[in-house]
């Protein structure tokens, strides 16, 4: 068998297979489909520190081979997955806690909280719910940087990863500025802002007009923003955006991710996380590769 096991700032992982923020809930209705202590970690829906009803229905919409969300963070808020979620999840796997924020105190309180709690705390900056200036926080480099060292001067004991936005002008500049603000680690794409129009309505399909696109469709701007990212920075990179098969996560890892985050296919299938995991076992065997790590950054440019 391949070790799929990878090292994620220190941390060992029993393979780079997470499920993405917002598709996974905190992992208790997988659980009942199959044993999530396959997964090499779990990335939770993104946490507030009070409890957050989301955005008005509809907010799912679906096009061809991708999807739109316009959920706005709904969650039960930080001390209810203290106290309800955060023991059980911890049993089952390494737990990557999601936290977005109304402004930066909100960012430090809840990563204040959480430092120690869980393995690692994901910086959510690129939710369209949170602004600054008049923008998602995480669009201008400088608000990367502030907002990062923010985060990370209220951590202690726990690896802050930072999750960029896909809709900026330069993603290796706002890896830098995440860099420079201190994280540990950077994770790529979140979501690209798209519209869908109900032709007979004339109207946005979403109550909330725009929202995020993901799914199979993104893959291709997906790896080759991590590609760019992981070549600009000194920090490991969790690659995300339509991943579907093992051969799709492998491209992640080519490009330079460290480990991959698995989110609309979830949806689709129950199952993909095992059957990515399964996959990428075969594959690796069938290609002589002793250990996963070793594909991480392999891609070359031609020319």
């Amino acid at each position: 068998m391949t070790d799929l096991r990878v090292n994620l700032c220190g941390v060992e992982l029993k393979n780079p297979v997470i499920p993405a923020s917002g598709t996974f809930g905190f992992g208790r209705e997988f659980d009942e489909i199959y044993d999530i202590s396959l997964l090499g970690a779990v990335a939770t829906k993104g946490l507030t520190l009070e409890p957050r009803l989301g955005n008005p229905v509809p907010r799912i919409a679906e096009s061809r081979g991708v999807i739109l969300n316009a959920v706005g963070l709904q969650n039960p808020g930080v001390e209810h997955f203290l106290e309800h979620d955060l023991a059980w999840l911890r049993s089952k796997t390494r737990v990557i806690a999601n936290v977005a924020g109304r402004d930066m105190e909100d960012y430090a309180g809840i990563c204040a909280r959480l430092d120690g709690l869980v393995d690692f705390l994901e910086l959510n900056i690129s939710c369209p719910n949170v602004k600054c200036g008049g923008m998602a926080l995480g669009v201008k480099p400088e608000n990367v940087e502030n907002v990062t060292r923010i985060a990370k001067a209220a951590l202690k004991a726990t690896p802050l990863i930072v999750k960029l936005s896909p809709n900026v002008e330069n993603i290796a500049e706002n890896a830098r500025a995440a860099e420079a603000g201190g994280a540990d680690c950077l994770s790529l794409v979140n979501t690209f802002t798209g519209m869908a129009i109900d032709i007979e309505k004339r109207r946005p399909v979403l109550a909330n007009n725009t929202g995020g696109v993901s799914g199979a469709g993104i893959k291709p701007i997906a790896v080759r923003m991590v590609y760019e990212v992981a070549h600009a920075v000194r920090l490991p990179v969790v690659g995300m955006g339509g991943i579907v098969c093992a051969e799709d996560a492998i491209e992640f890892l080519m490009a330079g991710a460290t480990a991959v985050q698995v989110g609309t296919q979830n949806f689709t299938d129950a199952l993909a996380c095992p059957k990515i995991i399964e996959g990428l076992d075969k594959w690796c065997a069938s290609h002589g590769v002793a250990r996963i790590s070793e594909l991480v950054g392999v891609a070359q440019m031609n020319g």
